[in-house]
C-alpha cells in the first residue's frame, strides 16, 4: 500500500502560497522590482494586507525590501533567488488555469 502522508516540506510550501494574495503578489513581482503603491493598485489589495503579506514573504526569504535614501524615501520590493525559483510553478498554474478554468469562474475564498 502506498504511503499517503504529505511531505512536511511540501505542506510548508503550500502553506506559504495558500495565504490569500500571496501568489498574486509573487506573480506581480516576477515583472521586477516594484513600489508598494504599484503592487497595491495592480492587484487591488488593501494596504494593510499587502504590508502583512510582504513582511511574511520577507521573513520567508522570498521577497527583499530595498530602501533608497532619496527625498522622499523610495522603497521597492523584489524577489530573491528563492522567490524567483517560484516562477515555473506560477507559470504552470497559469497554464493550467488558461486550459481548465472558465473566465467567469470566481474563487469562493
Amino acid at each position: 500500500m502506498a504511503d499517503t502522508t504529505i511531505c512536511p516540506k511540501f505542506e510548508s510550501a503550500l502553506n506559504i502560497l495558500n495565504k490569500r494574495w500571496t501568489g498574486l503578489i509573487i506573480f506581480q513581482l516576477l515583472e521586477g522590482a516594484q513600489r508598494f503603491s504599484t503592487i497595491e493598485s495592480s492587484i487591488g489589495i488593501s494596504g494593510r494586507v499587502l504590508s502583512e503579506r510582504l513582511k511574511d514573504l520577507e521573513k520567508q526569504g522570498i521577497v527583499k525590501r530595498h530602501v533608497y535614501n532619496e527625498t522622499p524615501v523610495r522603497i521597492e520590493y523584489d524577489l530573491t533567488e528563492k522567490g524567483l525559483a517560484l516562477k515555473p510553478v506560477l507559470e504552470s498554474i497559469q497554464r493550467w488555469a488558461d486550459n481548465w478554468q472558465e473566465a467567469d469562474n470566481q474563487s469562493l475564498v
